[in-house]
């Protein structure tokens, strides 16, 4: 029975071991700018986890096989744990993940808590149950004024987001229910939530932030390569959160400036 366990023990490592080093699971290609420093964090992450998983479990078969119970051996001799070996990988834990955390925590912060720069690309996604809007404030940059008793989720648009048309910093506002982006541009995205908590997630571009009623959530990044990019809502928010996606696409500036143009000019 040992003998069978500590097998069954090997070839489960073994298969992690494989699904782990050919990448199965991995995030589709990064397509901005933080993407490459992110990747490397996960990969050292999954390394470091995967050395300790691949050595814990070993050790695992190790015992059960050295300790095995045979015929005529005497009694087996339990033991209730030693302090200073519990001490040493509690503490070494600890500092393994408060490193990885410090680590990982220059870019996150900086997404999130350093401004954009200028000539960012100003974009305004609310997440509603079960759909994402995006608004561009146009060429004067400024948004119209917003108010919750103007809502229509159903009429979509302008009436989705609660868009108050009398104001004149709305008369060149777009809304659309795509988001587009020009490459290698810094955007500067404002957050938003209607109803629950939404999760914006681009996995390609390496974005993922939680969208709460009430909160008007600032945060940057630069796409840098052209594409189409799934959006998705990584948090449960209701029956139908599995139809919540949207797309994002990566333009040249000059395909940019053409998709905008058209949209104000439908506005006219």
């Amino acid at each position: 029975m040992g003998l069978a366990l500590m097998a069954l023990i090997w070839l489960i490592t073994l298969a992690s071991t494989y699904f782990f080093v050919a990448k199965t699971w991995w995030l589709p290609p990064g397509a901005a700018e933080a993407a490459h420093f992110i990747d490397g964090q996960l990969a050292l992450t999954f390394v470091l986890m995967g050395i300790i998983f691949l050595a814990a479990q070993l050790s695992l078969g190790y015992i059960v096989w050295r300790y095995r119970q045979q015929p005529n051996s005497p009694p087996v001799q339990y033991s209730h744990g030693n302090t200073n070996l519990e001490i040493v990988w509690t503490v070494l834990t600890t500092i393994l993940f408060v490193g990885l955390n410090l680590m990982g925590s220059r870019v996150w912060a900086s997404q999130r808590f350093d401004q954009a720069g200028p000539g960012a690309v100003q974009v305004e996604v609310t997440g509603m149950q079960f759909a994402w809007y995006f608004r561009y404030p146009g060429p004067d940059g400024k948004y119209g004024a917003t108010s919750p008793k103007l809502m229509d989720p159903s009429a979509g648009g302008e009436a989705a987001v609660g868009l108050n048309t009398s104001d004149p910093a709305a008369k060149d506002d777009v809304v659309t229910g795509t988001m587009y982006l020009p490459v290698d541009r810094e955007v500067d995205v404002s957050l938003r939530a209607v109803d629950v908590i939404h999760s914006f997630f681009v996995p390609s571009l390496r974005f993922k932030q939680d969208a709460v009623p009430g909160l008007n959530i600032h945060m940057h990044f630069k796409p840098t390569a052209i594409g189409e990019y799934e959006i998705a809502c990584a948090e449960l928010c209701g029956l139908g959160h599995y139809k919540m996606h949207g797309m994002v696409h990566v333009v040249s500036q000059e395909d940019f400036d053409k998709w905008l143009a058209a949209r104000e000019a439908e506005k006219q």
